[in-house]
């Protein structure tokens, strides 16, 4: 066996080029398969934790009022109540396109909404200054404010000079009285757009901004994630009971969507791994014919071991691990290059969406994530590649007769 693998060194040595070439489908092949996982598996885990942050335990309601049939936000606050072993926070959710300002200073990308006091547990945040939304607020339709972090940096300096400041929303003048901690993790997501740019108001006081009758939006957690599914076919009755139209509501779960997302995962991963049984079944067919060719080179040097003594399983044995080596040799150079082009695509996306389209910056994030589970997946198949597209070669090279092989010219 050492002896063998040490022959097979010193053939693939010996025929530099030769090996190369022989190597080089596998090298294109597996380095493909780990550019495409990196890249596949750095945006899905992004979506994936996305979808995470967001709370896989919420449920979000959107329906449309018509003239004869709508729920007022105290209905859906006593189906809420009634049912507050399944429910854990229930907020409306009130979206008003307005400009934000602070003496001569404007903020135009800013989420501004309308929430209850729950909307914090929601989102699963905390208030570093000040404090949160109130119920009396909402009761009382107060011109006050809980403000994100980059809108406290960006209008008053920081966060702990924001509370107790007014901000002018379409020119209405609210009291901001909390501040929430900082979400996003580094200074160059610290922009127009990120986690941190918001302005959250008392509902009461968005509907009349937005000029609204009712509200069509509204947002719910379960108190346990395996009652999710629970929680969303009892809203689905309520609302249907409601409005007698199940095309006149959706209700969704992030529990759902994170599922579906799953199975997208899945279903990439197939394909993944259909282009990575195409790559090396072609590279092995190469390596193969590269072998033959090897083979019908070689032919007095296998006549001339075999006069000497050699067994037909040891010149068997000697191409196999010929060609297993080879493959091996590929397959680690081919995981080297695609790991390392792996990182410099994503670095390039990365630098790309920065610089040319620095709005999305903030919530796009191109990383690279190479599976570990792909590399060593990519090795073994390599190997298995050598295995099985050697054997017939090295079988070939066994079974000849001396007499011929010594009289091959």
């Amino acid at each position: 066996m050492l002896q063998s693998f040490k022959m097979a060194l010193k053939s693939i040595w010996g025929n530099k080029m030769r090996s190369f070439l022989t190597m080089l489908g596998i090298i294109i092949g597996v380095a493909s398969v780990i550019i495409l996982v990196s890249i596949v598996n750095g945006y899905m885990s992004y979506m994936v934790e996305s979808f995470s942050s967001m709370g896989v335990n919420q449920i979000t309601v959107q329906y449309k009022a018509v003239a004869s049939r709508s729920i007022d936000v105290d209905e859906f606050y006593e189906f809420y109540e009634e049912r507050s072993d399944l429910y854990e926070n229930m907020s409306p959710n009130v979206s008003v396109s307005v400009t934000v300002k602070h003496d001569s200073d404007t903020m135009d990308s800013t989420s501004v909404g309308g929430y209850s006091e729950d909307y914090l547990a929601i989102k699963d945040y905390e208030i570093e200054y000040g404090r949160n939304l109130q119920y009396s607020d909402m009761e009382e339709r107060r011109k006050v404010a809980v403000i994100g972090a980059y809108v406290a940096e960006e209008l008053y300096g920081g966060s702990q000079n924001a509370v107790g400041e007014t901000v002018k929303l379409n020119g209405d003048s609210y009291t901001i009285v909390g501040v929430v901690e900082r979400q996003t993790e580094s200074s160059s997501e610290f922009d127009d757009g990120c986690m941190d740019d918001f302005v959250w108001i008392p509902y009461s006081r968005a509907v009349k901004m937005a000029r609204n009758a009712v509200i069509n939006n509204y947002i719910f957690t379960s108190r346990d994630i395996n009652d999710t599914e629970t929680c969303t076919t009892e809203l689905k009755n309520f609302l249907y009971e409601k409005m007698k139209s199940e095309n006149l509501y959706t209700v969704t779960a992030m529990s759902s969507l994170l599922d579906s997302l799953n199975e997208q995962i899945a279903m990439m991963s197939m394909m993944l791994g259909g282009i990575a049984g195409i790559s090396l079944l072609v590279a092995g067919v190469g390596v193969m014919n590269i072998m033959l060719v090897s083979i019908t080179e070689r032919t007095r040097e296998i006549g001339v071991r075999m006069a000497l003594g050699a067994k037909r399983s040891t010149i068997r044995m000697q191409f196999v691990i010929e060609a297993i080596v080879l493959c091996i040799f590929g397959g680690m150079i081919g995981i080297l290059i695609g790991v390392f082009n792996g990182f410099v695509l994503g670095k390039a996306a990365e630098f790309v969406i920065q610089n040319m389209y620095s709005e999305y910056s903030s919530y796009i994030i191109m990383s690279v994530r190479p599976s570990l589970s792909a590399i060593v997946l990519s090795l073994f198949f390599s190997m298995l590649t050598g295995v099985f597209f050697g054997y017939y070669p090295a079988n070939k090279a066994a079974k000849m007769e001396v007499i011929d092989a010594l009289r091959y010219e």
